[in-house]
């Protein structure tokens, strides 16, 4: 079978990293999709109350879903470095010990999730006229946390040696068979809500299938063997080191969005509905931003392993100016139509109102979050999984908390949520980049220099 992977230490800089960037962007666009069509089609099949329900959970979920997120970015880095480095073996070793964790991790997580669904859906102070579908929403969507899992680290390893293609055509299949899916179990039985959960659970399972088929029939480098799954001790320490911090960053982040989704509940179910497309809307403004922070990571991780210093910096600064034209383009276009963008999810004109208005209080400061994710997993690329994790905490939680904290006790106001997150990418994005200036590139100050010194002989 022909090989997949692609070695992203030789060739021109710019053209590798767009066409390695360009499927997991549009990968991300199904995602997006799949993920959005659950409240599209509650929102219109069902109504407003199923639709808050549905994005009464959703920052619940990720909250689960986010640390196999973070934990496979993390240790997609020991995956990338190892194959930059030719070193196989300790490659093929690393993704078996990867695979065990999360399986034996998905099961344990899956289960206490559902156990608590009622705590968190206390926590975020759903209202009364939402919680039943809220909770059954929630507890069905969980079963899929194990399929998340497993899709996250299996394709988080093809996307470590290089290849971002076979991850693409799997979430396109599973985005057509979501899509599929919904309109069976809500529209045509129709099953409401679970229906929707179900939907998702049936996509990702599908997802899961296919990347596992990919891993075990490829003769490459990462190809899957069964009987090889165990956990080396040594190398989980090290999936762990690069991969724990990334996850619990994506933890923190969601249960700071606890507290988040708590002020938004106090606004009523239409605000609940018109906040919950926004986000929708908003993971689709943000789509670039992440593929391109995910292949910074990937490029940074092979050269630092093969020893390319130089490289690895220019790489990074390709991704900078790629994210930053991308996000004045579709930025402008998001900013200009988030009424017709928001009428997807729903026809409630109070819903619309506060879609519209938290995109296009958001929008102008999407370069904030661009920046941050592309310098965050450079330093991630760097090894440095836990100063990453740290400004993240600082800025995504703590500096957006206070700022809620302080706003809101002097006017409970709705704007206060919509600058809250802006505020939080521009200051974790700050700190990132406070240590990427003063402690990697001055590390490395010759290789980070845009026109190399001259030689003499």
């Amino acid at each position: 079978m022909r090989k997949s992977s692609i070695n992203l230490t030789t060739g021109n800089i710019t053209k590798q990293i767009l066409i390695f960037a360009l499927p997991i962007f549009i990968g991300q666009l199904f995602q997006t999709l799949y993920n959005s069509v659950d409240a599209i089609v509650v929102g219109n099949a069902v109504g407003t109350t199923a639709l808050a329900a549905v994005s009464a959970s959703a920052d619940i979920s990720h909250l689960l879903v986010g640390f196999f997120t973070g934990l496979s970015t993390g240790a997609g880095v020991l995956f990338s470095r190892s194959f930059g480095a030719g070193d196989h073996k300790k490659l093929h070793d690393a993704i078996h010990t990867a695979l065990t964790f999360s399986l034996i991790l998905g099961v344990l997580m899956a289960g206490i999730g559902i156990l608590i669904s009622p705590l968190l859906l206390r926590i975020v102070d759903c209202p009364a006229d939402v919680y039943d579908e809220a909770l059954l929403y929630l507890r069905v969507y969980l079963v899929g946390v194990l399929f998340t899992a497993l899709y996250n680290v299996g394709s988080g390893v093809l996307r470590a040696v290089g290849d971002s293609k076979n991850p693409l055509y799997f979430l396109i299949i599973s985005s057509v068979s979501n899509i599929i899916l919904d309109v069976v179990l809500v529209v045509l039985l129709p099953l409401g809500v679970a229906g929707a959960a179900l939907a998702t659970v049936g996509s990702q399972f599908v997802s899961v299938f296919l990347v596992f088929r990919k891993m075990l029939r490829t003769d490459d480098v990462y190809k899957l063997v069964l009987k090889d799954l165990h956990i080396d001790r040594k190398l989980l320490l090290e999936v762990l080191d690069l991969g724990l911090p990334a996850a619990i960053q994506v933890s923190l982040t969601a249960i700071s969005n606890l507290f988040v989704t708590r002020y938004i509940n106090s606004f009523g179910a239409a605000a609940m509905a018109g906040i919950g497309a926004g986000k929708k809307i908003d993971r689709f403004a943000g789509m670039v931003a992440q593929s391109l922070g995910l292949a910074t990571s990937t490029f940074v991780g092979q050269n630092i392993g093969a020893g390319k210093v130089r490289r690895a910096f220019q790489g990074i600064r390709v991704c900078l100016i790629a994210g930053f034209s991308y996000v004045a383009v579709v930025g402008s276009a998001i900013y200009f139509n988030a009424d017709t963008l928001a009428r997807i999810f729903t026809s409630d004109p109070d819903a619309i109102s506060y879609g519209v208005a938290m995109i296009t209080t958001m929008i102008p400061f999407y370069f904030c979050q661009a920046f941050n994710q592309i310098i965050a997993n450079a330093v991630r690329g760097f090894g440095k999984s836990r100063v990453v994790m740290f400004c993240s905490v600082g800025g995504m939680i703590v500096c957006r908390q206070i700022f809620l904290a302080i706003t809101m006790h002097i006017n409970w106001s709705v704007y206060n949520i919509y600058y809250g997150y802006p505020l939080g990418w521009a200051c974790a994005a700050l700190f990132v980049f406070i240590y990427y200036l003063f402690a990697i590139r001055r590390k490395y100050k010759d290789e980070a220099r845009l026109f190399p010194a001259k030689t003499t002989a």
